[in-house]
């Protein structure tokens, strides 16, 4: 019979509980390496199926492109909502219980998108992802704890590539399934993919044992003292949410910009996905470029690879016409590689502090992600309606330009 092990958060392994396998000290196996990068990317990707879509799905439910620019905003900000109020859950209780739990809201939540009667509806239902997509950032911390230290930017940047393909693909599969059968099914499908994870999930997480016994408000209060506490926290959330307004900006608004200037239709900006998804190769490359010449330096490349990038897009008028599509799918690789080194590195940063608290250092760096996200994307659909696509161009370039700067400002903290 397999055996489920209780994990500390310090990454100690206890005495085992009769069920399922836990990774050794020292190790995560293979299979389960594999099982929490696929349900970081399943569950972070529902944040993102919407955004190919927004060409058509405004048209079909009669709204105009402010409106339909709060489905992506609302997904984001109940995201960032559930990443400060429910992620720091997992140093209270076991983790395995609260990602099953999650994964089954999350799946729910799906279902009512793609049955969604009108805009309010889709729009609450949209709230509801966000809320539970948070999953992710319960499996983050687990891979963390699991990993010694000195492995365990490694494992994280491995969890994250999962995550990260996750985010990206999404647009890739829910712009081709849009065309092919209508944006509805995007979401049916995406529901049962995360029914058949819960199962698995189910069965072959193992158990954690909880590094705290405060109670809920107490838990919630104790965020302050370590936001308080912890100027790498602080910096570290400021520059990874200023590099997000620009990620979300873009990617909230190419759907848009591509359905009126080129043309283009679902498939096409679903297809811009692949682009970005090189950009995950950049997460096990920084996890282990952090474990060897330490994560500060990883976050200054990454931010300012980013601005560069963005930059770039700046030339489009100037570019041939045959030539436009390519600069942005370079571009895109870019700014994409610049985005996830930075995150797997303050990840890495985040995680050294306490670990005792990973579950709500994490909660508080990726609550500021997800401001950023959500900023970005309302930001973005406002900008392109009033300056069009160089606008968004400059938001974006000049958000970055600004992580670059509190990374830059922290290099002697």
């Amino acid at each position: 019979m397999s055996s489920i092990q209780n994990v500390h958060a310090s990454g100690t392994v206890g005495a085992a509980t009769p069920s399922s396998a836990a990774p050794a000290q020292g190790a995560v196996s293979a299979p389960l390496l594999l099982l929490l990068a696929t349900t970081a990317g399943l569950s972070v990707a529902s944040l993102y199926y919407s955004q190919p879509m927004l060409g058509v799905l405004g048209p079909d439910m009669q709204a105009d492109i402010r409106v339909v620019g709060l489905v992506p905003t609302l997904t984001q900000l109940g995201y960032a909502l559930g990443i400060l109020l429910l992620a720091p859950l997992g140093d209270r209780f076991d983790r395995r219980h609260i990602i099953v739990i999650k994964s089954i809201a999350l799946m729910l939540a799906l279902l009512l998108s793609g049955l969604a009667p009108g805009m309010g509806a889709l729009l609450a239902a949209s709230l509801a992802v966000g809320l539970a997509a948070t999953v992710a950032q319960d499996v983050v911390p687990a891979a963390a704890t699991l990993a010694p230290a000195a492995q365990r930017g490694r494992t994280v940047g491995m969890v994250m590539t999962g995550l990260l393909l996750g985010i990206l693909l999404s647009r890739v599969v829910s712009g081709f399934v849009a065309q092919q059968w209508g944006w509805r099914a995007v979401y049916v499908a995406a529901a049962v993919a995360i029914a058949l994870l819960t199962l698995a999930v189910w069965r072959g997480l193992p158990r954690f044992v909880p590094t705290t016994q405060l109670g809920y408000g107490a838990l919630i209060g104790s965020m302050v003292a370590l936001w308080r506490q912890h100027a790498a926290l602080r910096r570290a959330a400021w520059a990874q949410g200023l590099v997000a307004v620009g990620f979300s900006a873009f990617w909230s608004t190419l759907a848009v910009m591509l359905h009126t200037q080129f043309h283009l239709g679902t498939a096409a900006a679903g297809a811009f996905g692949l682009a970005g998804a090189a950009g995950a190769l950049a997460a096990p490359l920084a996890g282990r470029l952090a474990d060897r010449r330490g994560p500060e330096v990883v976050t200054r490349y990454g931010t300012g690879l980013a601005a560069v990038s963005f930059a770039l897009m700046a030339l489009l008028p100037w570019v041939p016409a045959q030539a436009q599509l390519a600069l942005i799918v370079v571009s895109a690789i870019g700014f994409d590689f610049g985005v996830q080194a930075t995150l797997v590195a303050h990840q890495t940063i985040v995680y050294g502090i306490d670990p005792a608290a990973r579950s709500r250092l994490n909660a508080l760096l990726f609550t500021g992600m997800f401001i950023g996200m959500s900023a970005g994307a309302a930001l973005g659909a406002l900008v392109l309606a009033q300056w069009g696509w160089q606008g968004v161009v400059a938001l974006a370039t000049v958000a970055s330009l600004g992580a670059l700067g509190v990374r830059m400002a922290g290099r002697k903290g």
